[in-house]
């Protein structure tokens, strides 16, 4: 090896500086770019959060997960709503708020007034959650065949409550025609005591009605009332609109635009009209899907364009207090806020799929729903295995299963009529 020598150690000397220099260079900028970058982000993340302004502004914006054990058995994304994270506990809380906003901006309700509602006890609780925000009270007529936890929470809230018999949505004494009444009573009530005030200033007498000669119900209103309003969740297209406003877009953007289709049950329609209207407006290729329990006839409208068979007449069946378990989905008429919707198929659920389901997304996932919850899992199943691996899938986890204790999740319930679950895995569903 030739010796190093001064004369050849030059050149080596003053390339190693040159390279030197242009490393120190090209490291200076790019620290100097990364450090603008990482300032940027900073003052991005620096600010600080902005508060919630109470309870409303809480509402929506719920986390969009990833169903585990479904999406791993079936090869699909399959993508739940947490709804159940409102402070209300459900979906409905998005059509509580809407319905009051639009009610008290249109005049027909004002700060003092009840609002009065014919609920199966999700959208109760919700307007009875929310009613005190606008300075309101909430009055609700729910079905006695409803969970009595339902009934509890509402008088927990301070609602008004009246459990009446279940009969067909024809029937004057129907809880939703009930509901109605009481609205009207409320505005006469409201309106006595104006005249009383104007006249002499005596306190008014109560207001009693009957609803019907078998079951005598007094409605009484404070004396501070200034009136009623009617939410009517099943024909108020704010249902519908707090959905296509609120739940469909914060689907799209959860999403990213990779989505290929959204399942969900009907009670009012709001939901599954309002997501899937907005769903399909954005990408028309988008599959929007109805999972339906037994009693209802909806799956006849989606699929056969009628809402009966021969032995029925559309809107005029009565409804068996046991056609479904599941509580707060299934109907026999037309809503105008399902009307509203864009659907491409419809599935049948069982009640025993809806338990089965429940109790394996309990196991398997940790997730504690409610039986519409349930229901409108087994309905991503069966989107997932007709439409085939790789596809992904969102549905609504409506609220959670606290409110379901003394039915959905009750040993004896369950085995008095054949349901107690019995499934290790997803065999209910045909997958081994």
């Amino acid at each position: 090896m030739a010796p190093v020598t001064e004369r050849t150690t030059g050149p080596i000397v003053a390339a190693a500086a040159t390279i030197s220099i242009a490393l120190i260079s090209y490291c200076f900028y790019y620290n100097k770019s990364d450090t603008k970058t990482t300032n940027s982000k900073k003052k991005k993340t620096s600010k600080p959060k902005t508060s919630k302004k109470g309870l409303v502004d809480a509402i929506g914006n719920t986390p969009l997960i990833r169903i585990n054990s479904l999406s791993d058995a079936t090869g699909c994304e399959i993508l739940g709503k947490c709804e159940f994270l409102n402070p209300g506990g459900s979906v409905k809380d998005r059509v509580a708020v809407k319905i009051i906003e639009e009610a008290l901006e249109s005049g027909k309700l004002s700060q003092g007034g009840v609002v009065t509602e014919g609920s199966a006890g999700s959208t109760a609780i919700s307007l009875a959650t929310v009613a005190p925000s606008y300075g309101c009270k909430c009055h609700v007529v729910i079905p006695d065949d409803a969970a009595i936890e339902k009934s509890q929470i509402l008088e927990a809230l301070g609602a008004t409550v009246e459990r009446v018999r279940p009969v067909s949505i024809t029937h004057r004494d129907h809880y939703v025609n009930i509901a109605r009444r009481r609205a009207i009573e409320a505005n006469e009530f409201a309106s006595k005591h104006r005249k009383a005030d104007c006249l002499d200033g005596k306190e008014p007498a109560q207001i009693y009605d009957y609803g019907s000669d078998e079951t005598k119900q007094s409605s009484i209103f404070s004396s501070d009332c200034t009136g009623g309003f009617f939410a009517d969740q099943f024909e108020n297209l704010a249902n519908f609109r707090a959905h296509y406003d609120g739940t469909g877009p914060e689907i799209w953007e959860q999403t990213g635009d990779c989505l290929d289709a959204f399942v969900a049950a009907a009670g009012t329609g709001g939901t599954v009209a309002g997501v899937s209207r907005f769903l399909q407006e954005k990408n028309q290729n988008i599959k929007c899907f109805l999972v339906d329990p037994p009693g209802s006839s909806l799956f006849n409208k989606v699929t056969r364009g009628v809402m009966y068979t021969k032995e029925e007449a559309e809107g005029k069946r009565l409804k068996n207090p046991f056609d479904t378990i599941t509580e707060g989905i299934g109907i026999n008429r037309s809503t105008q806020n399902f009307m509203m919707a864009k659907l491409d198929g419809a599935f049948r659920g069982t009640d025993r799929e809806a338990v089965e389901m429940s109790r394996f997304i309990l196991k398997n996932d940790g997730l504690f729903l409610g039986s519409s919850s349930a229901m409108n899992c087994v309905g991503a199943v069966r989107v997932a295995q007709s439409l085939g691996p790789g596809h992904t899938i969102v549905t609504i986890l409506c609220d959670n299963g606290m409110r379901h204790l003394s039915k959905f999740y009750d040993a004896q319930y369950l085995s008095q009529y054949g349901l107690t679950p019995t499934a290790t895995g997803l065999e209910f569903l045909d997958i081994k």
